[in-house]
């Protein structure tokens, strides 16, 4: 029978030797632990090694890991860092300013279909966020122009809600009513004065559009 020897450093040494025992290695010392382990996540740690690299204290359930390292909460919040509002993790990549919290971008959610905003509008309400579509379900109608919750009378035209103030030429900027003649164009209203200045192929393809759309 071969025996293969292999020539191991003392830290590849002791998780070998951890392995057959069936024991863990202390993260901190990398060395055996022979009695029960403190863990935190999926590492292992000497419960007198289970402390704050910044003030030495003992850590707890709230301790905070930072580039390998771990912290007690007061440490950690000295140093500046972000928490997220959400995970209570720190936040080391782009951070979110909203609600008066700071989060991941990930997790900077609708409140109610809970799908990150990733730098999309967001509407705020009693200290929730909400994307647009759940908002106007829940709360009210949002102005297509100005994407602003409409607060006074809404106009409603082209499958759309509008501010009186915005509900305009999308050409001229002439305002307009439902009392006013007006042809969608880009999913935007057209006075009756600019559609006539369209070139002849322009409204014909929009008339055809238009008939189409009625007959459904």
């Amino acid at each position: 029978m071969e025996v293969v020897s292999r020539h191991l450093c003392r830290p590849c040494h002791n998780r070998e030797k951890a392995k057959r025992l069936g024991q863990y290695i202390c993260q901190k010392c990398h060395l055996i632990i022979d009695e029960l382990p403190l863990m935190y996540k999926s590492d292992a740690y000497h419960a007198d090694h289970y402390n704050c690299t910044h003030c030495g204290k003992e850590l707890t359930a709230e301790a905070r890991e930072l580039k390998g390292e771990l912290y007690c909460l007061p440490c950690h919040d000295k140093m500046g860092i972000p928490i997220c509002g959400a995970c209570r993790r720190p936040i080391e990549g782009r951070v979110v300013n909203a609600l008066g919290k700071q989060w991941h971008v990930e997790h900077f959610v609708c409140a109610k279909c809970e799908k990150p905003f990733l730098g999309h509008h967001h509407f705020e309400r009693k200290g929730l966020a909400y994307c647009e579509k759940h908002y106007n379900q829940l709360f009210g109608d949002v102005c297509y122009h100005c994407n602003h919750v409409i607060e006074g009378d809404v106009v409603s035209a082209l499958n759309k809600t509008w501010c009186v103030q915005c509900f305009a030429c999308s050409t001229c900027n002439t305002k307009l009513t439902l009392k006013n003649k007006f042809v969608e164009f880009e999913m935007k209203p057209v006075c009756k004065r600019c559609y006539e200045r369209f070139p002849l192929e322009l409204k014909k393809r929009l008339k055809k559009m238009s008939e189409k759309s009625a007959r459904k």
